[in-house]
């Protein structure tokens, strides 16, 4: 026990897993996992983007081939249409016809040469063409058309030039452009009572360009994106929505090419001005004779107003049409005024306003529109009592089965496609004004309304019960009636018209004689009494009445029932 007592330390090492070798391999481990996970997660959100990316690429290509369509289209109806005029009545429309048919061909070559011309800059296939000349002549001449088209908007148009003559290069082409798009856009988004500025001047070795209005606008979310190929600027609803979404692109890139800038400032309601400034060199061939522009028919309003038939034709059903295009009026004009009464409204929002205070028999409308477009027009006329029984029929560009659906579900009747065939048109409104007539024996019948969800027979079920409550009432009439029901007198008439075929007067007459007859047959009330229960003033008069209605006098009646 006395022996020496040794200590031995033992030093236990941990397992390998526990080991600095393994929480290293552990780290680069975990980092790794961190970098893939991030890389994955990159991967994503750029694919994400990419496919974002190629969506919002496919949906200006989908917009841009949509309108494209819609600016092609609707010359083209117009082109086929006014040739079928031409042809068949040569001496009232060959003429007009023919400058009409010249114009749109224009309108077609145009927009296909912007297209072309497009694709050209893009694979930098686009050159210069220079000549050296007096480019304020030029322009002077190529905005001649212009300024006649913004007079017969009631636009006034001014063009000055500080300098009144300046010789320098550029290209007769590529300047037709530029300017053209730029007042076109500029007449096309002002309205009447504007005003439009187009100002030269020079600074030092530059010529300032700039197009100026009182138009709408532009919103400052679009302003940002007006020169992108394809894009669509958000219009207020006073502006006509078409358009191809190239003109403005096509502007700067030729503006580009011809090395000089191009900026835009604007404001809703109050304005778009857009500023070019082009270098002044003289180093090109001079230039020889005045190079032609582009030629340009606008249509007049007197010369459409010229083109209605100003006879009168009350037995003819009335047509009101609703088209902001005026070639488009015109042809339609020329197609239905012959068989119908024809009213024009410019816009989605006159056509509301007409059709509530006239109550036309059929509406023909186009469906993009400033406004109220076509769909915004069926929608709140088949929905409003006064007009619900109108038969609609829709004319648009936009020939998509999901342009068709959406134009059916605002209870159109009828969904037409640019360009239609105008023996097409004339039988859709025959066979409409035909269903009409058949919904017109029903009403007729006076017992056939009854209590329903149904627009046309709750209105009628309403104005029979107004009636019905003040049948002893023998002064009661239509301006009584019209008080009732809400409606004017022409707007009642028009609607009794259109469902029954009897006039107000007359409707009320026999409602009052339906009732008589119920009476005689039903009673013991001799031919006075009944007559003064239904609001007749005289029993002779009664008599008349009812045996005109019923071809049979009311005496012989009474003594069947006696019997």
């Amino acid at each position: 026990w006395d022996a020496e007592v040794k200590q031995l330390r033992i030093h236990k090492l941990p397992p390998w897993w526990q080991s600095n070798w393994a929480y290293a391999i552990y780290i680069n481990l975990l980092i790794f996992l961190i970098y893939k996970v991030y890389k994955y997660q990159l991967n994503r959100q750029y694919i994400y983007q990419e496919a974002l990316k190629l969506k919002e690429i496919d949906e200006f290509k989908s917009h841009f081939f949509t309108n494209i369509s819609h600016e092609f289209r609707t010359p083209l109806t117009i082109i086929s249409g006014m040739t079928d005029q031409v042809l068949s009545k040569p001496e009232k429309w060959l003429e007009k016809g023919l400058g009409m048919i010249k114009q749109n061909t224009l309108t077609l070559l145009q927009l296909v040469n912007q297209i072309l011309e497009l694709r050209k800059l893009e694979h930098k296939e686009l050159n210069l063409q220079l000549l050296q000349g007096d480019i304020i002549q030029y322009i002077r001449y190529i905005s001649a058309p212009y300024q006649s088209y913004a007079e017969n908007k009631n636009i006034q148009f001014h063009l000055d030039s500080e300098p009144a003559s300046l010789e320098m290069d550029y290209d007769p082409e590529k300047m037709l452009r530029v300017i053209s798009n730029l007042l076109s856009n500029a007449i096309k988004f002002t309205p009447e009572g504007g005003r439009i500025y187009l100002q030269l001047s020079q600074r030092k070795k530059e010529l300032k360009i700039e197009v100026q209005d009182t138009g709408i606008g532009i919103s400052a979310s679009s302003l940002p994106h007006i020169f992108d190929r394809f894009y669509q600027i958000e219009r207020p609803k006073e502006a006509n929505p078409q358009g191809s979404g190239i003109g403005l692109a096509l502007v700067r890139d030729l503006v580009e090419l011809m090395k000089g800038k191009i900026k835009v400032t604007s404001e809703l309601n109050k304005g778009t001005s857009f500023v070019i400034q082009l270098p002044i060199t003289q180093t090109a061939r001079l230039q020889g004779e005045q190079p032609k522009s582009i030629e340009y028919y606008p249509i007049s309003v007197a010369m459409e107003e010229d083109s209605l038939d100003t006879k009168s034709h009350t037995e003819l059903p009335r047509l009101l049409i609703v088209e902001d295009n005026a070639d488009m009026r015109q042809l339609l004009i020329a197609s239905l005024e012959e068989h119908y009464q024809v009213q024009i409204a410019r816009n989605g929002q006159e056509g509301i306003e007409q059709a509530i205070d006239q109550v036309p028999d059929l509406i023909v409308s186009d469906v993009m529109m400033p406004l109220k477009d076509g769909y915004e027009l069926c929608d709140t006329l088949k929905k409003d009592f006064r007009t619900s029984h109108i038969p609609i029929i829709l004319l648009t560009a936009k020939a998509d089965i999901d342009a068709r659906l959406s134009g059916l579900e605002k209870g159109a009747d009828v969904y037409l496609a640019k360009p239609f065939s105008q023996k097409e048109l004339l039988l859709q409104i025959a066979n409409l004004l035909k269903v009409r007539q058949q919904l017109q024996e029903r009403y007729s019948q006076l017992g056939a309304v009854a209590v329903s969800d149904n627009v046309e027979d709750e209105f009628l079920q309403g104005v029979r019960q107004s009636i019905e409550a003040n049948l002893e009432d023998a002064d009661y009439d239509t301006v009584q009636l019209c008080k009732a029901v809400g409606l004017s007198k022409t707007q009642l008439y028009r609607k009794l018209k259109a469902l029954t075929g009897f006039s107000t007067a007359i409707y009320i007459r026999s409602i009052r004689l339906k009732k008589a007859q119920e009476l005689l047959m039903t009673t013991n009330l001799n031919i006075s009494e009944v007559a003064y229960a239904v609001g007749f003033k005289t029993p002779k008069y009664f008599s008349s009445a009812y045996a005109k209605e019923f071809e049979i006098a009311p005496s012989a009646v009474a003594r069947k029932t006696l019997n």
